[in-house]
């Protein structure tokens, strides 16, 4: 269902600058825990054969919590207004990075070093469930028509900014400190930083405009009185077909991605220090690749680069893990490359085309029930599996296998579905 088309209001570009650099703190944290998940295995759960599939557990089951999180704010979002449940977001992330870097480790009171570490993540969760969709739904509404799909991958594009920034963090603490240190205390280091980062992000948020799709819907009396109720009502095929886009665009980005310095690691291939220096590569690849595909949407349209796309996930990944796996440093290299590129056009053109499933009022509301839904199933869960089925299976292809799987599942949606940009 193609959402209601309304004038937009022009947003001032300090408002549009901050809200497209505040996804740098969500993905910060979340990537940073994976890139760190051999040194939390070992912090938190003591090390030991199973420790790795532990600290992985821990980051699934996490993600139960990012739906809940979503639908919680993004009711206060389609209620209240964008500005609010933005702010109340990051306040809540800021709180739990801080609290993260100061718990006790496996050294000092067991077991129960990683049940707090799961708590905290949960909380994360929870907070950045509405964080990513409500960014989305503020760009669009701010944007011009006629470069919604740049603007909104913006959003995809500081995502990787913050990956990169975890990378970058993490590499130099992992390279800087020697073993025992980095286990000791080292590894707090990158929580501080996202804390501090964090909190500045909320301060420059405080400043924002509301979204002007929300002062439309004030100022004609349309703010729904229970979004939920009404987007399941009306809008079922668009939450479906949210959650069809939010499925290639998690998977190919929590396994093409984020899960590569652990497969990497796990599989001998590299040290923890050299992965994590070649997802430095990767992420630049995808801040490169992300308002190139974005800009592509606005001229061809959201149908056509999702279709391309989703023929890519199903031909590339299993031989590009393949290579990481059993190639060159140079087929590697390549393989991380191809794989982030393909994730981050995922990403670019899946912003703009989500958010123009619904119309403005219960925009927030109907992302939480497809978006993120499908990120908590696709990505949160993806390289626990990852993991334990190349334990299982001894087939270093088997993480892209998963890829090709759903972008095969997901390509007749994306082959009926209508256009959503707008006409020009």
């Amino acid at each position: 269902m193609k959402a209601v088309e309304q004038r937009v209001v022009p947003m001032t570009r300090a408002s549009m600058v901050i809200a497209g650099l505040s996804t740098v703190v969500e993905w910060y944290d979340f990537t940073l825990y994976l890139y760190f998940a051999t040194v939390l295995s070992r912090v938190f759960f003591g090390g030991g054969g199973n420790s790795l599939l532990a600290t992985l557990a821990g980051f699934a089951i996490s993600y139960a919590m990012r739906p809940l999180g979503a639908l919680v704010f993004g009711i206060i979002g389609d209620k209240l207004g964008r500005r609010h449940t933005l702010l109340l977001s990051m306040a809540l992330m800021t709180a739990a990075m801080l609290i993260t870097a100061l718990l006790p480790d496996y050294q000092r009171i067991g077991t129960a070093a990683g049940y707090l570490l799961l708590v905290m993540r949960c909380l994360m969760a929870f907070s950045v469930g509405g964080e990513y969709t409500g960014v989305v739904a503020y760009l669009l509404e701010g944007a011009a028509k006629n470069h919604r799909g740049l603007v909104t991958s913006l959003a995809s594009a500081a995502s990787e900014i913050g990956a990169l920034l975890a990378v970058g963090v993490s590499a130099l603490t992992v390279g800087l400190l020697s073993h025992q240190s980095l286990d000791a205390w080292g590894w707090r280091i990158p929580f501080f930083v996202g804390a501090a980062l964090a909190a500045s992000i909320w301060v420059a948020r405080s400043t924002m405009q509301e979204s002007p799709d929300f002062r439309r819907q004030q100022a004609r009396g349309t703010v729904p009185a229970s979004p939920v109720r009404n987007t399941l009502a009306h809008h079922r095929v668009a939450i479906w077909r949210t959650f069809a886009i939010s499925a290639l665009g998690s998977i190919t980005y929590y396994v093409g991605i984020t899960y590569v310095p652990v497969f990497l690691s796990s599989t001998g291939t590299m040290g923890e220090g050299e992965s994590l220096t070649l997802s430095t590569i990767a992420a630049l690849a995808v801040i490169l690749v992300t308002p190139w595909v974005g800009t592509l949407s606005d001229r061809v349209g959201r149908k056509p680069v999702l279709a391309v796309l989703a023929v890519l996930c199903a031909v590339l990944p299993s031989t590009m893990f393949a290579l990481m796996a059993h190639g060159s440093l140079a087929q590697i290299v390549a393989g991380a490359v191809v794989l982030a590129c393909v994730a981050g056009g995922v990403s670019a053109v899946g912003a703009p085309a989500t958010a123009e499933q619904f119309p403005g009022e219960g925009r927030l509301s109907g992302l939480a029930l497809g978006v993120t839904v499908a990120t908590a199933i696709f990505g949160g869960v993806s390289p626990f599996l990852a993991e334990l089925l190349i334990k299982v299976t001894g087939w270093a292809a088997v993480p892209g296998v998963m890829i090709a799987v759903i972008a095969l599942a997901v390509l007749p949606v994306f082959l009926t579905m209508p256009e959503t940009r707008p006409k020009a």
